[in-house]
């Protein structure tokens, strides 16, 4: 049970690069899961464009939705956005930071996928094989066809095993046109995302640095403190529990030993220092109001006691100003006393 304690705590401290690590498992899964996922193209003119497009683009959006899922943070931003303002506003560009953090590592197996799928071509020989320009590639000495039969022939090219032979063009020269159009725009696809890629990672800190410092900052704040409130509701619970579970049994042994005429036990010393944690939350009702009051009115993040006002109106400071002339009584004394 400690082993995995510790690689609990391990995960928390390290909760970016276990992150990353996910991220970067989902994309082999991504690539694995499309290596061996059987590609039937339906070779029908009304589901060939469907099907093809639902295999672009259905498992990426899956894809991505599960890399939101797989992220602890979800749920932290979700509850910082809908949280009442309270006594703290909401910072927008924090929030804008956050989902963006996510979003990246959410885009790495869905970019995958869609560049293993464009590169490999079966679906975009599926999907558009009815518009191979037939007049450029086709046999132009062949009787014509009709719209409908037109696409019905152009339709079967991806199944060889069920083409009928037309001669209206030849399979292998359409396949290999669809497929040298789907890797160009799997290339292109590539070289998108990592130019894109490039400039967030290292043009955006350069325009927004005291934004994107701030926003950092504060996002990571947000983190710690739902962190350390958890833990601290974990160890109020645990002496609010072990007070309670001693009280009990306490008063089982108190009338055990009052049937028997024995003095009672004194009361252990862990049951004080455990009082002391609970901080005057002794009861059900004051611990819900403390919760929901943390949840309606979270604290302002402002350290700083407020000035106390003085008679005349004025803010009377705690401590005098440095500039303040001290009594050179008060000094003779003092350096009597070095």
């Amino acid at each position: 049970m400690d082993k995995f304690r510790m690689i609990f705590q391990f995960l928390q401290s390290n909760q970016e690069s276990f992150m990353n690590g996910i991220c970067g498992i989902m994309a082999l899964a991504s690539a694995q899961m499309y290596s061996a996922f059987d590609f039937n193209c339906p070779c029908l003119p009304c589901y060939n464009l469907a099907y093809g497009l639902g295999i672009l683009l259905v498992p990426p959006f899956i894809l991505f939705l599960l890399g939101f899922v797989l992220n602890n943070n979800v749920s932290m931003l979700a509850e910082e956005w809908r949280r009442p303002r309270g006594h703290r506003g909401k910072d927008p560009a924090v929030l804008r930071y956050m989902f963006c953090s996510m979003a990246q590592r959410a885009m790495i197996a869905p970019v995958v996928w869609v560049s293993v799928t464009l590169l490999d071509g079966k679906c975009i020989t599926c999907a558009f094989c009815t518009s191979v320009p037939v007049e450029t590639l086709g046999n132009a000495s062949h009787p014509g066809f009709s719209q409908g039969e037109m696409k019905r022939v152009l339709a079967r090219i991806p199944c060889k095993e069920i083409y009928d032979g037309q001669e209206l063009i030849a399979n292998e020269v359409a396949v290999r046109y669809l497929r040298c159009i789907s890797q160009a725009l799997g290339w292109c696809f590539v070289l998108l995302m990592t130019t894109m890629a490039f400039l967030v990672r290292s043009l955006r800190p350069c325009f927004t640095q005291a934004i994107f410092l701030k926003s950092r900052y504060w996002s990571h704040y947000i983190d710690i403190e739902r962190k350390l409130f958890d833990e601290t509701c974990a160890e109020h619970a645990r002496s609010f529990a072990r007070v309670c579970i001693q009280q009990f049994f306490e008063g089982m042994s108190t009338d055990l030993e009052a049937a028997r005429c024995h003095p009672p036990r004194k009361t252990p010393a862990d049951a004080g220092e455990a009082v002391e944690k609970l901080l005057g939350i002794t009861d059900q009702s004051t611990m819900n109001s403390a919760l929901k009051s943390w949840h309606r009115c979270k604290p302002p993040l402002h350290l700083h006691q407020p000035a106390l006002p003085s008679s005349n109106g004025w803010p009377q400071e705690e401590h005098p100003p440095a500039h303040t002339p001290v009594p050179r009584r008060e000094m003779a004394a003092y350096y009597s006393r070095v």
